[in-house]
């Protein structure tokens, strides 16, 4: 994780937690980065065509020919012959060979020639069964590594390709799809390339009522792919068209189409504000908190993404998120039995209080801070710095009132073990938590009691110890704390105040001798 100084916390006046978004985006890098490491649970960005029986679809005696036992230059040798059977059997070879589970021998085939021959013929309209075994082998050499897929886009497979989207022959089409789908999980460069050959409209031409559920999860992942990457993400204005088509495919029940459809909203919502606000304006919100609530882990894990995308925006962003019940979820979440769901889980609900108090106060209201605090005390330690700062936040962006109520629900003892990480970033955001919660018992009269608290909690002997830690900050922050409300020193009698919220729900102390009212106190 990023180390942070004071400037980035962004704190001003009255606790408001000011620069939310560019925090959260940056560890949300962070977080992706580590999420995708979890190959399971993220979706391929290239896949081949193992050999199976689709090739009896063609309807084809093609389909039915013996394939002889070539070599790799026999193949190469027939497939340049002008015989359209000879090249037949080369390909259709050629493609077992490729569709094999292990080992397929890609770069054999690329040394001796194939590719930029399969492109001439990729042209062959007149031939059905070899214009798709042609493709189906262009799309498992682009299913290898960039230096093989670049070999099939620099000898021009794109144009023909997105051409044959057209193909009267659905088999044909759809394998054009998938090899396209191929190429655009290369990178942003072969992305792009196959965007800016006009692929999209006629990629959503080819979603109909009556469109087979294969053909349909092949579309879906294509125009996943054509959303994936960051750096940069892909011209939004070229993309814009397909999200009221992932509205509508919301209506789907197929694992696969909900999957990768969420998994496109994921990529999309990962940028500025208004790509979010693009997202948000189709209508998509309540479908997809719903899918919050899917036992299919390949469905919730981009769901939740994107929602953890989402509230990374504004006020009204997020909001949306919340009215559609999105907090009650978070909450169930924070206690699932996977590990990588509960720190998405934790990281959403710490961008939720990062916002102002109305959001803070549903998250509390939606039952958030005892599952908070679980995390915080048993989680997987990922899951338990994401925890740690959404508590942070709260304390943060919170009014005198959401400080007491995370205090009283159990927050200390958990919160002050994490000082004994050895990720001083994380030891930061505790020391900036504990700070920010002894300040507002200071404010009503309740720092001394706080301070006990946190002495009972184990908290002083780790702040102490922290005193000799190598980090200029973590030093500076637990000295701070210290010296400010752990001194032997007398002090004289501090006036004690009373807390008042204004329209904005900005807190304001005005300093009184009466006593703390009774709600407020720790």
């Amino acid at each position: 994780m990023p180390s942070r100084d004071d400037h980035s916390h962004g704190r001003i006046a009255n606790f408001k937690f000011n620069n939310k978004h560019e925090e959260a985006r940056i560890r949300r890098n962070a977080l992706s980065v580590e999420l995708r490491k979890a190959k399971k649970d993220d979706q391929l960005s290239k896949r081949r065509n193992l050999d199976t029986q689709e090739l009896t679809n063609l309807g084809d005696k093609a389909a039915l020919s013996p394939t002889s036992a070539l070599s790799i230059d026999e193949i190469v040798n027939h497939i340049n012959l002008p015989d359209e059977t000879s090249q037949l059997l080369a390909i259709q070879t050629c493609r077992k060979l490729l569709s094999r589970e292990k080992n397929p021998p890609i770069n054999d085939m690329i040394k001796g020639g194939i590719v930029p021959r399969c492109i001439e013929l990729l042209d062959s309209d007149h031939n059905i069964p070899l214009q798709f075994e042609v493709a189906w082998v262009l799309t498992n050499i682009a299913s290898g590594t960039s230096e093989q897929t670049q070999n099939v886009v620099k000898h021009g497979a794109v144009p023909k390709l997105v051409k044959m989207l057209k193909s009267a022959s659905p088999v044909v089409a759809e394998q054009a799809v998938w090899a396209l789908g191929n190429i655009a999980g290369d990178g942003p460069y072969a992305r792009d390339l196959v965007l800016g050959h006009d692929a999209l409209p006629f990629l959503l031409d080819l979603i109909k009522p009556d469109t087979p559920i294969t053909f349909m999860r092949n579309i879906v992942w294509t125009l996943s792919n054509l959303c994936r990457n960051k750096s940069p993400p892909p011209p939004f204005e070229l993309i814009r068209p397909v999200l009221p088509v992932f509205n509508r495919l919301f209506s789907y029940t197929d694992q696969d189409v909900l999957a990768d459809t969420c998994w496109a909203l994921s990529y999309l919502t990962d940028g500025s504000n208004d790509k979010i606000q693009a997202v948000l304006e189709i209508g998509i919100i309540p479908k997809l908190v719903q899918l919050l609530t899917s036992q299919e882990g390949t469905i919730l894990t981009p769901a939740l993404r994107t929602v953890g995308n989402i509230v990374t925006g504004d006020d009204t962003q997020t909001d949306a998120v919340i009215l559609a019940g999105g907090l009650t979820h978070l909450g169930a979440l924070l206690r699932y039995h996977r590990a990588n769901i509960v720190k998405e889980a934790a990281w959403a609900t710490s961008n939720i209080m990062a916002g102002n108090t109305d959001q803070i106060q549903s998250a509390i209201n939606a039952g958030l801070l005892p599952p908070l605090i679980e995390v915080l005390q048993f989680g997987d330690y990922k899951a338990q710095k994401e925890a740690a700062w959404a508590v942070t936040n709260l304390t943060t962006g919170g009014t005198i009132q959401h400080l007491t109520e995370l205090v009283g629900a159990g927050v200390l003892p958990p919160f002050c073990n994490l000082l004994e990480t050895k990720d001083w970033g994380v030891i930061i955001v505790v020391l900036d938590g504990l700070t920010n919660i002894l300040h507002a018992a200071e404010k009503i009269g309740q720092v001394e009691r706080v301070a006990i608290m946190i002495e009972e909690a184990g908290g002083l002997d780790k702040i102490e110890a922290l005193q000799h830690h190598q980090n200029e900050q973590v030093y500076q922050k637990s000295m701070a704390i210290l010296d400010t409300y752990f001194s032997q020193k007398d002090e004289e009698e501090v006036p004690t105040s009373k807390v008042n919220e204004n329209a904005d729900e900005q807190i304001e102390f005005n300093m009184t001798e009466d006593p703390p009212i009774n709600k407020f106190n720790f």
